[in-house]
């Protein structure tokens, strides 16, 4: 058995090698590797605040992630600059990079008494190795050995160089069928101190609900034109589906269950079964606190939530009778980055009329919430599972993305974020 299981070691670990070796390169917040797990990355000022920092202010990142194969790894890092639209600025790194090129993760912890054992990797960005000279789009890509073909992961992030200010309003959506359903975002963009030669050619923004990249629209075309300002209201763009607000469980503690699950096992792993969840597509508004999405790691079982909290495997449950048109469900939220992957989905049984899915979680708090694939258009769904309300409460983030005359690269001028309840 020894040897077996010795063997099968030897294997496994030689497929996760030549899958980082053939890895292809996604411009995306992409695991690239099966062990790797619970990417966070944020401005270190707030919690899983949206990853942006002002360029040279002293404000850095803070980007973290757990290898469940334990031991320490010779983890490199490198970043590099990105369109508005996330494709290679194709730049050199002189360019937008002031020291070095890249440099190796050194901030490593091991967990402390928990079933699954794990590295906890740190990095804080900018620091004295790695600091970026220009605004704009980025991705941080992680690899083994210093050999960048050897993808671990790669994770967005944004550095502002703020020269606009911008002004946003939600109205309910102007298409009158929408209006109980949509939010429309209408902003301005105030440039008093930048003169924009063509706002149609050398300048862009993007709106996004919730920071999921699946929601993101671009706006090329100001709908009006004003001294120092330009205009963003037209009738049909920005128009946004309310959703609903966010489902949730606690995991925080396995001795107890907490909210929205039902039980908790401990034997080779952690287990906890989350009460079934029903659609709420024909019921009406109800104010519900959530996080917009967003997930914290939290362990009250122990001291250090990043080294102590342990892994557990939930197991969801959705009462829902499947659409008639072919497609899949799927459960999302930060924790996966809005992903659909077969690791996420949902499988659905017919004769009892229910989806089931298993996932492996760090102790925390989580929002997620169901949504459908149509395997006909690729369009993805959320209102089948979840329904849409104007009344619910989501953020909107505002990129405002500029390109000087001449120049080979898009900077990030302008960015905000409103809420649609605390204004």
């Amino acid at each position: 058995m020894i040897k077996t299981n010795g063997l099968l070691f030897f294997l496994l670990t030689c497929m996760q090698f030549a899958f980082a070796q053939q890895s292809t390169l996604v411009y995306d917040n992409h695991i690239y590797l099966p062990q790797i797990k619970t990417v966070q990355c944020y401005n270190a000022q707030k919690e899983q605040s949206v990853p942006v920092i002002a360029l040279k202010s002293g404000e850095q990142l803070l980007f973290s992630f757990d290898d469940l194969n334990g031991g320490s790894k010779n983890y490199w890092y490198a970043i590099e600059h990105c369109t508005s639209d996330w494709q290679p600025s194709r730049i050199s790194t002189l360019d937008y990079v002031e020291s070095f090129a890249e440099d190796r993760i050194v901030d490593y912890k091991y967990s402390f008494a928990t079933l699954q054992k794990y590295t906890h990797y740190n990095l804080r960005l900018p620091n004295e190795q790695v600091r970026p000279k220009i605004s704009g789009n980025y991705l941080l890509k992680v690899y083994l050995d210093g050999d960048q073909k050897k993808l671990v992961l790669t994770q967005r992030f944004y550095v502002l160089d703020n020269k606009v200010s911008v002004g946003v309003e939600v109205t309910p959506s102007l298409q009158v069928p929408e209006r109980s359903y949509n939010q429309k975002i209408n902003f301005s963009i105030f440039h008093k101190n930048l003169a924009i030669q063509n706002p149609y050619i050398d300048v862009k923004a993007v709106v996004m609900q919730n920071f999921d990249p699946q929601t993101a629209i671009t706006n090329t075309k100001p709908s009006f034109i004003r001294t120092n300002e330009l205009v963003y209201n037209d009738l049909n763009t920005n128009d946004f589906k309310g959703g609903n607000e966010f489902r949730k469980f606690d995991i925080r503690s396995l001795r107890y269950t907490a909210d929205h699950v039902q039980n908790l096992e401990k034997d080779s792993i952690n287990t906890a079964v989350l009460f079934p969840d029903i659609t709420a597509n024909a019921q009406k508004y109800t104010n519900q606190f959530d996080e917009n999405g967003n997930f914290y790691i939290r362990n009250q079982d122990g001291r250090d939530d990043n080294t102590e909290s342990d892994y557990v495997k939930v197991f969801f449950t959705l009462h829902a009778q499947a659409p008639a048109t072919p497609g899949d469900a799927y459960v999302v939220g930060r924790f996966n980055n809005y992903i659909l992957s077969e690791e996420n989905k949902l499988v659905y049984e017919d004769s009892r009329k229910k989806f089931y899915a298993s996932l492996l979680f760090k102790q925390g708090l989580y929002d997620f919430k169901y949504v459908w694939k149509d395997r006909e258009t690729g369009k993805v769904n959320e209102s089948i599972f979840e329904g849409s309300f104007f009344e619910t409460e989501n953020n909107y983030q505002v990129f405002v993305y500029f390109r000087k005359p001449g120049s080979r690269w898009e900077e990030l001028i302008g960015y905000t974020m409103i809420n649609t309840v605390k204004r």
